[in-house]
């Protein structure tokens, strides 16, 4: 996100650049971070973010699901956080375009809680 993030500020100055972390340190979002309760990647840069939301891990796998069962996207539990917060954002919004990436597949993550239900 921050690259991208970076690279599309230069062309509209306008666009948000929102972070979705995981509601609580102990979680099973693979792919997040619980930025507060980690160590922070060397690019990561907190003042970049206009703002971060905040998912919880049963709301991101409950997404992950539903992707894939109707919408046939096999994505894994961080795209499902990304579509949580795309939809908290949306509530929020009167009007604006919300543009998500869903950043991994399904398929490393077929031994995960994520599809034990």
């Amino acid at each position: 996100i921050m690259g991208t993030g970076r690279r599309l500020k230069v062309y509209n100055p306008n666009i948000e650049v929102i972070g979705i972390q995981p509601a609580y340190p102990f979680h099973g979002i693979e792919g997040l971070k619980h930025i507060e309760s980690s160590i922070k990647p060397g690019i990561f840069d907190e003042t970049f973010l206009d703002r971060t939301i905040f998912v919880d891990t049963e709301e991101a796998y409950e997404l992950t699901r539903r992707l894939a069962k109707e919408e046939g996207l096999f994505v894994g539990q961080s795209s499902g956080a990304a579509l949580a917060g795309a939809i908290k954002l949306a509530k929020e919004l009167e009007e604006g375009l919300i543009v998500t990436v869903f950043p991994d597949g399904g398929d490393r993550y077929l031994s995960t809680r994520v599809w034990g239900k």
